[in-house]
């Protein structure tokens, strides 16, 4: 989708630009204030779009509701576990509010499937999630694997957005859980656009 006007009135647009950011969403994840991992880290990204190269960054493009982008990103970890998991993607919204809260669970559960296959115990997962009446059946999902769910949203996120970002610590797999089962894939043309994004350091934590 292209950039309206308001967006690139939005001053953490321009201040992205600035500085030679690709995105506002950079300023999300700092004001997120995530800590850092240790040692030089190994950083993959996944994306439906192609992306420029990053240097140090291995780049995937597909759809993290598959099962074969799954498997693709298991195999870039070569069972090394990551620190941490990020998911900024989001469907193209139409304006229907369950269903684009709905369709965006989906991606996050799609996320979190994978992100169970490749954090380490202890890790820490972070998703953008849309607010809405159902959002606290989201929050007891994502308590399954994490004694700690809270929810963020960043000065940098429009207060007119629905759009928060779950930050979620602690990670711990849970018992007689198949992370390898595949995943529902959401319906063609629903739209789930956006990035995700796995950042991880291996070796000793």
């Amino acid at each position: 989708m292209g950039r309206s006007s308001r967006d690139k009135r939005d001053v953490y647009y321009r201040l992205a630009k600035e500085r030679g950011w690709r995105a506002r969403s950079a300023f999300k994840l700092l004001q997120l204030e995530q800590a850092q991992p240790g040692g030089p880290p190994r950083v993959v990204a996944v994306d439906l779009q192609a992306m420029a190269p990053l240097p140090g960054v291995l780049q995937i493009q597909g759809d993290i509701t598959k099962a074969s982008t799954a498997r693709r990103i298991r195999d870039l970890f070569e069972g090394l576990p990551a620190d941490l998991v990020v998911c900024d993607g989001a469907p193209d919204v139409t304006g229907l509010h369950d269903l684009d809260e709905f369709i965006q669970a989906q991606l996050l559960l799609a996320a979190l499937n994978i992100t169970t296959q490749v954090l380490r115990p202890g890790g820490t997962f972070v998703a953008k999630v849309f607010r809405g009446k159902d959002v606290t059946l989201l929050y007891a999902q994502l308590g399954l694997f994490f004694p700690s769910v809270t929810c963020a949203k960043p000065r940098s996120s429009r207060n007119s957005s629905i759009e928060a970002f779950v930050v979620c610590r602690g990670f711990r797999p849970l018992p007689g859980y198949d992370p390898a089962q595949e995943p529902t894939p959401l319906e063609p043309g629903s739209g789930h656009f956006g990035i995700g994004l796995i950042w991880g350091s291996f070796g000793a934590i």
